[in-house]
Parts: C-alpha cells; structure tokens; sequence
C-alpha cells in the first residue's frame, strides 16, 4: 500500500475547531491508526502517525496567520516538522510569496502534498512546495519566515531546535512557534504575540482543551 492509498483508508477529510478554512485529512480514532501504522512501522522504520492530528500548536499559529496575513504577506515562508501542513496552508492562504512544508517522514510528507491539493495550494501553481528531509541547522538562504507548531515536547529536540531557530532570528528571520504548555519550552527568549483555548481530544492530551500561545522567537 502507497504512503497515499493508507491516508486515504486511515483518515477523513474535516476541519481543525480553530481553523475552520482550512480541511485536512485527519484521524478520527487514535488506537486503530495507531495500530495499523505499527505494521507500516515494522516494515519501513518510520515514525508514528503524528501527521494524522492538527495539533494545538499547529492550529494557534494558523489562526495567527489567518488573523495576520501581513506577518507572511509577499514573503518566503518555512513551515518546519509541518505535519498535516496546516501551518503552509494557512500561509499560502494568507499571500505568502510561497511555502516550503518540510518534514522528516515521508508519509507526513505525502500528507501535507494531499492536504495542499485539497485547499487549491498544491506545488507549483499554489506554491506549497514539500521537502523531506532534516534542515536543523541550516541557513535557510531564500526563507523570510519560519513558522513551527509543537516542537517542545521532547528535550533532545526542544534544545536543538531552539537553538537554530535563535541564529535564524540573529540572522534577521521571524521565527515564530505555538506552543499549548509543553514540558521544554524554553524559559526565557519568547515575545507572546497571541494566545488561544483550542479544542483537543482525550486521546492526544489530558485535557479537553488547551490553552496555546502563539510566541516570537527572540535572537540568541
């Protein structure tokens, strides 16, 4: 089975609460997907289905997109470990000049290719262009904005992340993640541009609801 033929059986086409412009291929129930994907996993060594959920991270920083179309207006955008590509989406949708969605798992990368399509903002004529591969640390010449969703929940990667993201914003680029509490969200370093609740699922959190902010990330 294609990474796209097992999205397409695993998932439904709906709309995030907080971005109701924006439909995505998403999962309606956790453990049957969770489960058929080991099988995947076992076969192809690839990561679990995080793809399959707009996380509130995601979803806070597409709202602030939405509600602020000159932040990517005209510029050249990076959405970094997009994930279902709420966040290009939401770019795109906004006057980006165009979007790169880059994720490490090729089935998140098959996703967000099939989400952009459904919202008219496929590559090239709609200017989400997706990329497979890990760009920690790189320069990221030609990129204005850098825009990411829940990325600190894990230590290894908060830290590393974070301090790429701290010398892109030395460098002169906007950096901007949402984050609904996580435990590695760094302490100092932050501008608080937004904060909203947004709807989440017993399955994913521990809680109906999460309040995310929508943070700038400040030079190191």
């Amino acid at each position: 089975m294609t990474p796209c033929e097992f999205i397409s059986t695993s998932t439904v086409v709906a709309a995030p609460p907080l971005v109701p412009e924006i439909i995505l291929h998403l999962a309606t129930e956790v453990t049957p997907l969770w489960q058929a994907t080991e099988v995947e996993l076992d076969r192809h060594n690839l990561p679990p289905p995080y793809w399959a959920f707009a996380w509130p991270g995601g979803q806070a920083v597409s709202r602030y997109v939405l509600d602020n179309p000159a932040l990517v207006r005209d510029r050249r955008v990076l959405d970094f470990a997009a994930g279902s590509g709420v966040i290009a989406i939401a770019a795109r949708q906004a006057g980006a000049a165009s979007v790169v969605a880059v994720e490490i798992d090729a089935y998140a990368a098959a996703v967000i290719a099939m989400n952009a399509t459904l919202n008219g903002a496929a590559f090239p004529d709609g200017g989400i262009k997706v990329r497979c591969e890990d760009l920690v640390g790189d320069a990221l010449d030609g990129i204005d904005v850098v825009l990411a969703g829940d990325v600190c929940y894990e230590r290894p990667m908060a830290e590393r992340v974070t301090a790429w993201f701290r010398a892109l914003a030395g460098a002169g680029k906007t950096v901007i993640i949402g984050d609904p509490g996580r435990s590695y969200l760094p302490g100092d370093g932050l501008c608080e541009l937004a904060r909203y609740v947004v709807p989440t699922s017993l399955d994913l959190e521990d809680r109906v609801s999460r309040e995310t902010r929508v943070l700038r990330i400040a030079a190191a």
